[in-house]
């Protein structure tokens, strides 16, 4: 029996698909390479497609006998999503009806959701629990939520099992150095950071430094990303087990500060990284970090990286190796 990945050529996806495959797991990837690489995809089957073509999906489980499913693909910059709320709600949320639907119709009744904590908006508090209020300030994270509760829905009305992951920044790259970060364009923190220490850009922009915060820059949360393949796999082991749907958050306890990122990007790259301090972007929070009690607690998930210099290194790895991602 196979776990079918979508948006597995993905980032995250890519090392959660690797992660299945070092555990003698069958894999099936689909996934339309509209924003993944094909050379990420480092073993099983890829199925190339989009999930909104009922057809396509209808043959990808003819083919394949599917166990269960983790859900990656997904469009995921803020920033795109406010100004083409249509294009992200026909990618993410009827997409996801799309899978939902297709699953449903082969007897496919459990998946792992890659979702996010942009599904709070503001938080009430830090760090953020699952039972806080969920109010998104952006398309993307209102696209999420949407599609957590349509799973919900496929749970009442057809057992469709499922459990969404929720996380802020994944960061690093895999222990192997087949694969890592390649975005484009490319909008997280560490990456852009790193590219300033390859001659790529001339300095590193800091959006506001008068936060309230110990160095008065935004406070996020980061996760080594082979951590968060571990999380969906364990939330996959749970499912598999008989386990009921549920909502967990993923984070490292604590987050880390713009400034602190930089920093430590210049020892671990001994690169000076020059950077810039600019006024504050609309809708920034000063500080998101997530609480991962409950899946401490639940799946017994505890990130085996979870020191900033550790995940700076592993990116820089694979950045210094790789400094036009997959194309060289």
């Amino acid at each position: 029996m196979a776990i079918l990945v979508t948006g597995g050529a993905g980032y995250i996806g890519s090392h959660t698909v690797a992660e299945l495959l070092a555990r003698g797991k069958e894999v099936v990837v689909v996934d339309n390479l509209q924003q993944g690489h094909r050379e990420a995809v480092i073993g099983g089957t890829l199925e190339v497609g989009d999930l909104r073509d009922a057809d396509f999906m209808a043959e990808v489980f003819r083919k394949h006998k599917v166990e269960a499913v983790i859900h990656f693909a997904a469009s995921s910059l803020v920033g795109v999503s406010m100004k083409e709320p249509g294009e992200y709600y026909h990618n993410n949320v009827y997409g996801t009806l799309c899978l939902l639907e297709a699953m449903h119709k082969a007897g496919v009744n459990n998946i792992v959701f890659s979702s996010t904590a942009a599904t709070y908006g503001e938080p009430e508090q830090v760090p953020i629990k699952e039972t806080d209020r969920t109010q998104p300030t952006n398309t993307y994270g209102e696209t999420k939520l949407a599609m957590e509760r349509m799973m919900h829905w496929y749970d009442v009305a057809h057992g469709v099992k499922y459990v969404s992951l929720r996380y802020f920044n994944a960061a690093g790259a895999h222990a192997s150095g087949r694969i890592g970060e390649d975005h484009s364009p490319e909008t997280h923190l560490i990456p852009l950071v790193l590219q300033v220490a390859l001659g790529q850009r001339e300095q590193i922009s800091i959006f506001g430094g008068d936060y309230a915060t110990p160095d008065g820059t935004c406070v996020r949360d980061y996760i080594h990303v082979s951590d968060l393949a571990d999380a969906h796999l364990r939330a996959l082991g749970r499912l598999l087990d008989g386990g009921e749907s549920a909502v967990y958050n993923l984070g490292n306890g604590r987050g880390f500060s713009v400034r602190e990122v930089i920093e430590v990007a210049r020892e671990v790259t001994g690169h000076p990284i020059p950077s810039v301090l600019l006024d504050r972007r609309g809708g920034d929070p000063a500080v998101l970090v997530a609480s991962a009690d409950r899946a401490r607690t639940e799946l017994g998930w505890i990130p085996q990286q979870p020191e900033l210099r550790d995940i700076i290194a592993s990116a820089w790895q694979w950045h210094s190796a790789h400094p036009h991602g997959y194309r060289g």
